[in-house]
């Protein structure tokens, strides 16, 4: 399997998964010329993409469907709500290519099995994904206010996965944000902190695990380094057996794509 961030932030989120025989996207948050320089940067072409599976309908996750459809016509793969938003908004016109998906119901999108599962956050019906190829997983869970054992169920044995690392609390609490959207962020259905995203990594570490992407940060409301460093110390902090050296971790960039991660 294949593994790799196209742009991940608060501005814009998008990741490419592939197998030797299908290749997917997992949102579309940026620019169409983003996405497809990114590909480029995979050795993959846009046309290769199978599939574009959308995690919920906010515009940093899908602001660049309209023109990379218009182009490629890639089939769309999201839950009916964001797809009813996506045709009621007229984001996307003339293009009827869609598949509706349920949390917890697995599909197949050539050899990639496909696991969509359920994450709080305000959207109408938003879903993370777990990818599985052969003995192969990867997953990106991303926008969520908190983390169920649910979630944690769903995310253990991956071996990648892009996990949020939102904000530092103390940094959103002190910022120019206006006091309702501190605390939206901070509520149930909105964004997970460094904190608990160490929290969660710890609980779905194993001795297979090969790369931790932390991703979805806040510009305004967190820095690379800070959540690295948080990230680390709630896992070595944590009862776990694992410390935070004992793989990698590295922050899913906002601008540019990350490197490719074969598993």
């Amino acid at each position: 399997m294949r593994f790799a961030g196209i742009a991940s932030g608060s501005s814009g989120n998008s990741t490419y998964i592939g197998s030797d025989k299908t290749h997917i996207l997992i949102d579309a948050g940026v620019s169409s010329k983003r996405i497809v320089t990114g590909l480029h940067s995979f050795d993959i072409k846009p046309e290769e993409i199978t599939a574009v599976l959308i995690t919920h309908e906010h515009s940093d996750h899908i602001s660049g469907l309209k023109t990379f459809l218009k182009k490629y016509n890639t089939p769309i793969y999201a839950t009916a709500k964001t797809i009813e938003f996506i045709k009621n908004t007229k984001i996307i016109s003339d293009f009827n290519n869609f598949n509706t998906i349920k949390a917890q119901e697995e599909f197949y999108i050539g050899d990639l099995n496909i696991k969509p599962f359920q994450i709080p956050h305000d959207a109408l019906e938003p879903v993370a994904f777990r990818v599985n190829c052969k003995d192969k997983s990867v997953a990106v869970a991303t926008d969520m206010g908190y983390f169920s054992d649910d979630i944690v169920k769903n995310l253990r044995g991956v071996e990648v996965a892009i996990v949020e690392a939102n904000h530092d609390i103390k940094l959103l609490e002190c910022g120019n944000y206006p006091y309702a959207l501190k605390r939206r962020i901070l509520g149930d259905r909105g964004h997970l902190s460094n904190e608990n995203a160490g929290k969660l990594i710890s609980k779905i570490l194993h001795d297979n695990i090969k790369h931790i992407f932390l991703g979805h940060l806040s510009k305004e409301n967190n820095y690379p380094e800070l959540a690295f460093e948080t990230v680390k110390y709630e896992i070595d902090i944590d009862e776990c057996r694992y410390k935070g050296t004992d793989f990698p971790i590295e922050i899913a960039k906002r601008d540019m794509p990350s490197r490719l991660i074969f598993i």
